[in-house]
């Protein structure tokens, strides 16, 4: 078991005084050092903005889950209660009322959406979720030729990408088993080697249409250096797209200036936007302003200067920027919860929050490292840039029991067949005593 007591006093004083950063201390396996952590953390406050789940004995669960779904914050339920009360008292009226008109809804997001990928404004649209996103998206990106007829993509991938990718490829009379490349770990690793990427976009680039990868990869955790391999593939020729599921809010992003082509995220993660929120879409500029782009199209997408002209000029003119693969009027109510996720994240902001979370998973992995060796594996890379919040738990010896006897313990976390446990530590809401207690808990049970 990790010790209950000691700790470096001198250190976290000078860290309370403003004296140190925290890359310059000492971690200590101590539940005191933990607690005098939070007692520094600057972000601490945020924490009290967040519904916590709670333990039939009304303690709060030890939520370690944001990879999966974020908490909602206290926001949340107020602004859905103003478009209700809306509703209730304008009807139709509320798509022109004077605060947060319907008609123009997803504009409120214009910016803080940009601004939370890096990106700018017109070039992030908040629609749908991630998988239509990604439709529309290939249906516009995804141009092959009997030359370029390929997608690659990282794997594992999540199913529902490869689902999609695999229909886009076959929609265009392909063999998705021809078409389909991968890059996947060396035998026995866990993770993909950058040069192992370098080195098949080198041998089978002539032949890539478009290279489609996460971010963050779903099942290791391991963070790809996105602005290299946009870089790369682009010198090659390649269309460049992401999904961003789970580095969206987790992880720093510069879209516009990696050059990347599109990308696509949702919500529900670190985002904290609710479960199925809407999701996100980024279009490169130099695309954006391009009109003559194929694509699906939809009323909300259209020109809004024709857009109720309806059928006295039904041709479709797309507008500028990402809202162009706009289909249908924004989901109000879907949308509600993200002003409420997006303004916690413009008023922290991505550098604070990046710089408690290596801190918080890199506690955990100090403290991790300390177990007894044999059943708990990590498996998500150890350096701060290859990773974000999640920490991936590779159990050598009855997976599912130890799962179990975490939930019993009331650890909400999150179990991958066949024996992975993922678990996040989200610096908006979760602590340094929450870490060590967790790693008490595996303590005990492994």
């Amino acid at each position: 078991m990790l010790l209950v007591c000691g700790c470096n006093y001198r250190k976290v004083l000078k860290l309370l005084a403003g004296g140190l950063a925290w890359a310059d201390m000492d971690y200590q396996p101590t539940l005191t050092f933990a607690r005098d952590l939070d007692a520094a953390d600057p972000l601490r406050a945020c924490r009290q903005r967040f519904l916590i789940p709670a333990l039939p004995d009304g303690q709060p669960a030890l939520y370690l889950c944001g990879q999966s779904l974020g908490l909602q914050p206290k926001a949340v339920r107020g602004l859905i209660e103003q478009e209700l009360d809306a509703w209730a008292r304008l009807g139709v009226g509320g798509h022109f009322k004077e605060q947060a008109p319907w008609y123009s809804y997803h504009e409120l997001f214009r910016e803080s959406g940009a601004r939370l990928v890096g990106a700018r404004p017109g070039e992030v649209v908040m629609m749908n979720s991630l998988t239509v996103n990604l439709h529309l998206l290939l249906t516009t990106f995804y141009q092959p030729t009997n030359e370029r007829p390929c997608i690659l993509i990282d794997e594992p991938t999540f199913p529902s990408d490869r689902y999609a990718i695999s229909s886009h490829i076959a929609c265009r009379g392909l063999d998705p088993h021809a078409a389909l490349l991968t890059v996947q770990p060396r035998a026995g690793e866990w993770t993909i080697r950058l040069e192992d990427l370098e080195a098949l976009l080198q041998a089978h680039s002539e032949r890539i249409a478009v290279v489609l990868l996460n971010g963050v990869n779903f099942f290791t955790g391991q963070c790809f250096d996105m602005q290299r391999i946009a870089g790369l593939a682009r010198a090659r020729g390649c269309i460049v797209g992401f999904d961003l599921a789970h580095a969206a809010g987790n992880v720093p992003l510069q879209l516009h200036d990696w050059n990347i082509d599109f990308a696509v995220w949702c919500s529900y993660k670190y985002l904290n936007a609710g479960p199925g929120a809407v999701a996100g879409c980024f279009v490169h500029e130099r695309h954006g302003q391009n009109l003559s782009l194929p694509r699906l199209a939809g009323w909300w997408g259209n020109d809004p200067a024709t857009r109720f002209r309806m059928h006295l000029q039904p041709d479709f003119v797309p507008r500028a920027g990402a809202d162009g693969w706009q289909l249908s009027n924004p989901p109000i109510l879907a949308l509600a919860p993200l002003r409420a996720s997006l303004a916690l994240f413009d008023e922290v902001g991505m550098p604070a929050l990046r710089e408690k979370s290596e801190r918080l998973t890199g506690y955990l992995q100090y403290l991790l490292d300390r177990l007894p060796t044999g059943r708990v594996e990590v498996i998500t890379p150890r350096d701060a840039p290859s990773r974000g919040c999640q920490l991936s738990l590779l159990i050598h010896e009855e997976p599912r029991a130890l799962a179990t006897a975490l939930e019993r313990a009331g650890v909400i976390c999150d179990f991958r067949e066949p024996n992975v446990i993922r678990v996040a530590p989200v610096p908006l809401y979760n602590t340094f005593e929450e870490v060590w207690r967790f790693a008490d808990l595996l303590s005990r049970f492994a």
